[in-house]
């Protein structure tokens, strides 16, 4: 019985002997970590908006002359990207078909690659205005333009109408097209032209020859002469009529006194 009891003492001191480490292990072990709670993902930010200039240009009046120009040279391009990477936007001045309509063809045709790119960008400054801000511009005269130092312009405010001067020309600005920075974009009844491209005023497109004017010939009609003539014969005739009357009465009374002088000779 005494051996019984001893060898189950030993089994305990044995048991608790090798499961002290564990127990140590256990204890010392850094503590589970908590759970982790995601943010919720923020929404993108929407895209920035930007102002299609050739699609503009194309709805918004008749400018069909000047954006083939802009098209044509890839013009369309470095106004395009002015307006939308940067800050300080576009001011482009646009002029209507009839302004090119009014210059003879040749005056474009004979200006080379480059010189015709010069002469579009200097429809344009490299900045945002407003038609307020015209007035105070007015001031800094003469004004640098997207196709350099070179080639400026001349703003007056005349009784809140703005004019852009270049060396040929003085349009009035006809209307704001667009106007919303950083674009701005006003419609001109006539083409700015630098001297530095023209060393003369370069000559108008001729006059469309006037149309015929509708109206009555002169010419007597065949009607007219035939009434004329039908009038004529009938005063012929009335005259002819008078005329042997009058001679009648006159024998009546040459015999009345015939006859009265033969009496008294009896």
């Amino acid at each position: 019985m005494m051996g019984f009891k001893a060898a189950i003492l030993v089994m305990a001191v044995m048991a608790v002997l090798f499961s002290a480490p564990a127990l140590a292990q256990m204890s010392s072990s850094p503590p589970a970590p908590a759970p982790i709670s995601l943010a919720p993902t923020p929404a993108p930010a929407p895209a920035p908006h930007y102002v299609d200039l050739a699609e503009l240009l194309s709805v918004a009046g008749p400018f069909h002359t000047f954006l083939n120009y802009l098209e044509k040279t890839n013009v369309i391009e470095t106004l395009q990207s002015q307006a939308n990477n940067t800050k300080v936007g576009i001011t482009v001045f646009v002029p209507k078909d009839s302004a090119f309509a009014a210059l003879k063809k040749s005056t474009f045709s004979n200006l080379t690659s480059d010189q015709l790119k010069t002469l579009l960008l200097y429809h344009a400054f490299p900045k945002y205005y407003s038609l307020a801000e015209f007035k105070n511009l007015s001031s800094l005269n003469p004004v640098n333009t997207f196709a350099g130092s070179p080639y400026t312009l001349n703003l007056t405010d005349d009784m809140g109408s703005i004019y852009v001067q270049s060396m040929w020309s003085r349009p009035k600005i006809a209307s704001s097209v667009y106007a919303t920075k950083p674009v701005a974009i006003y419609a001109l009844n006539k083409v700015l032209l630098p001297m530095q491209l023209f060393s003369k005023d370069p000559p108008l497109a001729p006059a469309p020859a006037p149309a015929p004017e509708s109206g009555a010939s002169d010419a007597p009609s065949p009607a007219a002469g035939k009434a004329g003539g039908l009038s004529g014969g009938k005063g012929d005739s009335t005259s002819a009529a008078y005329s042997v009357g009058a001679v009648s009465v006159a024998n009546s009374l040459v015999l009345a006194a015939a006859g009265c002088l033969m009496m008294l000779l009896w």
